[in-house]
């Protein structure tokens, strides 16, 4: 690890040596605390809160020419105390590249773009950089663009191999280890947008493969594929705001589930209220299965930034309730302009299954958000508070019984960001 950061730095060094206005070099430093109170699943009477704090580390340097740029996003998540005194070397592993990609100009407004990336569209709703996450996250893929007079075209692809494994990584008919999360052999993605003055619209279609086994578990047997379609739509006029997504899922999962009338679809509204306030309200429903064995009606937002919808408390979609009963999401915000950088965001969230989860129950519960920014000169805090108020289909859902579960469910964090800018 030594080896890597000191080779690294020489070659920043080497940068400096022959930078100019075309060589950036920045970073981020990301501190943040949290007590964890029933957090991404219920938590029961006699369990103990969890506490902690975690740090990201970026150090990013980009260069650019008229012809090409090249991008490099050094990363590190640390748990503050995970290491034990005067240890040689990090326990966690967690050092990564985060990103590493070129971009290639060929002219008429195309080019390509190679390497691990962050692939990020629309609302973030089935692709996007989960940035909340301290990890994020990227893709190993190639991307060619065209964008002209606000219309834009990029089709991706991407064949994932482990490199360990010697017959894999020369023979494209074997298994791809790396599995879970929905973690793709094959993919291929294609997102069509068009932007005029109070509107606009995106198509996105994304083919992934996964990899399949024979009875061993262990022996590869092709791939299934998942197709997702879909729509962003945005309308904006003045004071008033509106967005929506429709997407549909069909293909196979992983471990060859069919997927069979899987949907999503939402309806988003803002208006700006005054120059202090700006209230919200919306809808999204998330088909569950109702399927029979073998086959599975759920869809999946897939590779979005899913902390960022259906309430911050990650008790949908964040690495779960997946092949489950589904989401109607009924949520109604307010946001505060304080002034001098300062904003409080609150918001309202009430959940059901689109399914119902025993004979009649679907309601779910209700959760608070409350979300509060404050800008100074060259960092920013931000800090939140959670509550879930669960109903009877929440415990149901998460395997609890009532009597069983703590009375205060609730989720609390603070995190200060700062972005030095060390050459521009």
């Amino acid at each position: 690890m030594k080896k890597q950061i000191i080779t690294l730095g020489l070659l920043f060094l080497g940068c400096l040596q022959i930078a100019n206005a075309q060589f950036t070099l920045d970073g981020e430093f990301r501190p943040r605390t949290e007590y964890r109170h029933g957090f991404g699943s219920l938590i029961a009477d006699e369990a103990e809160p969890g506490y902690g704090i975690s740090t990201r580390i970026r150090l990013n340097s980009g260069y650019k020419t008229e012809k090409y740029k090249v991008f490099i996003s050094l990363q590190d998540v640390m748990v503050w105390g995970e290491n034990r005194q005067i240890l040689p070397d990090d326990e966690n592993n967690s050092f990564a590249v985060f990103q590493a990609w070129a971009e290639l100009q060929l002219g008429g407004g195309w080019s390509t773009k190679l390497g691990r990336q962050v692939l990020s569209y629309d609302d973030q709703r089935i692709l996007g950089g989960l940035d909340w996450a301290q990890q994020g996250r990227n893709h190993d893929a190639a991307l060619i663009k065209y964008a002209k007079e606000g219309f834009k075209l990029d089709f991706a692809f991407a064949f994932n191999q482990d490199y360990d494994n010697p017959t894999g990584f020369v023979s494209s008919g074997t298994e791809y280890n790396t599995t879970g999360f929905f973690s793709y052999k094959t993919m291929q993605m294609l997102h069509l947008s068009k932007a005029w003055d109070k509107f606009s619209g995106s198509l996105l279609l994304m083919n992934n493969g996964f990899q399949e086994y024979e009875d061993d578990g262990v022996t590869g047997d092709g791939t299934s594929s998942l197709l997702t379609v879909g729509t962003h739509l945005k309308y904006n006029a003045g004071k008033l705001g509106l967005a929506a997504n429709a997407y549909i899922q069909t293909g196979d999962r992983q471990n060859e589930v069919a997927v069979k009338g899987a949907f999503d679809v939402s309806l988003d509204a803002t208006f700006k209220a005054s120059d202090k306030v700006t209230i919200g309200a919306g809808v999204e429903v998330i088909s569950g299965n109702d399927a029979d064995a073998g086959e599975t009606g759920a869809f999946f937002p897939l590779y979005g930034t899913n902390h960022k919808f259906n309430g911050f408390m990650d008790y949908f979609y964040v690495g779960n309730h997946a092949n489950s009963i589904g989401l109607v999401d009924i949520h109604a915000s307010a946001n505060f302009n304080l002034g001098k950088g300062s904003s409080l965001l609150v918001k309202l969230l009430n959940f059901s299954g689109e399914q119902e989860i025993t004979e009649g129950e679907k309601a779910l519960g209700t959760e608070l958000d409350i979300v509060f920014k404050k800008a100074f000169k060259g960092y920013a805090l931000v800090a939140g508070y959670s509550h879930m108020f669960a109903a009877d289909g929440m415990y149901d859902l998460k395997g609890i019984a009532e009597d069983a579960a703590s009375s205060t469910q609730n989720w609390a964090w603070a995190m200060l960001v700062i972005k030095p800018k060390f050459l521009n």
